[in-house]
């Protein structure tokens, strides 16, 4: 059976993607309270046994990371995963969000869109969702670096990523599939 590794999805009952169903998903969160299967800072992917994941699921989670964590993170997807395998990652899009500011003429704190979570301010993309972050009392909630399309490739082949497809994004977001080789 396939494997996948959900990085910082906090709990098993949020949604995964189709392409994902009938594999074993393996959850890794730094919250045990989700129940996680791997309780491990992502920054520590190296400590796991090496090539065991056929895909990682990243859903707006190394957007947390400073940058230079970044790195170490996405060096650490290569570590567990097998050779011909991918990680799908899914951060804002900083650039989208600069044009959608632009055109419709917005301020910080006006609301882009409602998501089940609540509205979303034009902050909130850059900084993390205020609400979450107040909530929980854990600064780790707040964005930490922001990524445009050229920036993710970048940070993805300096840590050793051979290709990249474009994924269907949804508002305001990057997706891509990076692939180890």
């Amino acid at each position: 059976m396939k494997r996948f590794l959900n990085v910082g999805g906090n709990n098993k009952s949020i949604r995964i993607p189709k392409v994902y169903e009938g594999w074993e998903h393996v959850l890794l969160d730094i919250d045990p309270a989700g129940k996680p299967d791997i309780v491990c800072d992502a920054r520590e992917l190296d400590t796991l046994e090496p090539a065991q994941f056929d895909a990682i699921y990243c859903s707006h989670n190394l957007e947390h990371f400073f940058e230079h964590d970044v790195h170490k993170v996405l060096v650490g997807f290569l570590h567990v995963l097998k050779p011909g395998a991918w990680a799908e990652i899914r951060v804002p899009d900083l650039a989208a969000l600069m044009s959608t500011v632009a055109e419709r003429k917005l301020d910080i704190e006006d609301v882009l869109y409602t998501a089940p979570s609540g509205a979303v301010r034009v902050k909130d993309v850059l900084y993390g969702f205020a609400p979450q972050i107040a909530k929980s009392g854990v600064d780790f909630y707040a964005h930490k670096t922001g990524f445009t399309l050229k920036s993710l490739q970048g940070a993805l082949g300096r840590a050793g990523f051979k290709s990249l497809k474009l994924l269907e994004p949804r508002a305001l977001e990057l997706a891509v599939a990076a692939f180890k080789a």
